[in-house]
């Protein structure tokens, strides 16, 4: 197998992952997701309940509390989970469970600061946190020195 069909399985093979871990099952063609009628995701760890269709907005926002973090310097560069090359200056951050390209503002609790950021990578996977800003966003909160605050997420849409 030459590079670029190692390159084109992974990203295959991390996407369906992704799809399967939002419950989404197989992974559907175009014209698939056009005609069917928006799935129902359940996260219970988070209580997050809403509908979701590509390029369709979230129809109940919801709205949850916790930690933090940001990453950055070592991964700058690097693809991400969605496949882009990660640019740690962007307003980017990584979710554990929420669809890639969902907008969602993060706001800072300690300081009332927040910022629109969309997902494009997977995480954050230490202990307790619910959102990994990118440096650029965490730099918009002010919380690059603290390194990990209390942050109220909102998700905005797709």
């Amino acid at each position: 197998m030459n590079l670029r069909k190692i390159k084109a399985f992974n990203t295959a093979f991390f996407l369906g992952l992704s799809f399967i871990s939002l419950g989404l099952g197989n992974i559907a063609t175009a014209a698939q997701v056009e005609s069917s009628a928006p799935k129902k995701i359940v996260s219970e760890k988070l209580n997050l309940n809403f509908d979701f269709q590509p390029g369709v907005e979230v129809a109940n926002r919801a709205t949850y509390s916790g930690q933090a973090s940001w990453y950055g310097p070592g991964f700058h560069g690097r693809r991400t989970a969605n496949g882009e090359v990660f640019n740690s200056n962007a307003l980017t951050a990584a979710h554990r469970s929420l669809p890639f390209g969902t907008k969602v503002r993060v706001t800072n609790v300690n300081n009332g600061r927040s910022v629109v950021v969309r997902i494009n990578d997977r995480g954050p996977f230490s202990g307790g946190r619910i959102i990994d800003l990118s440096a650029g966003a965490a730099r918009s909160i002010n919380m690059i020195n603290s390194g990990v605050a209390p942050v109220r997420v909102e998700v905005l849409g797709i």
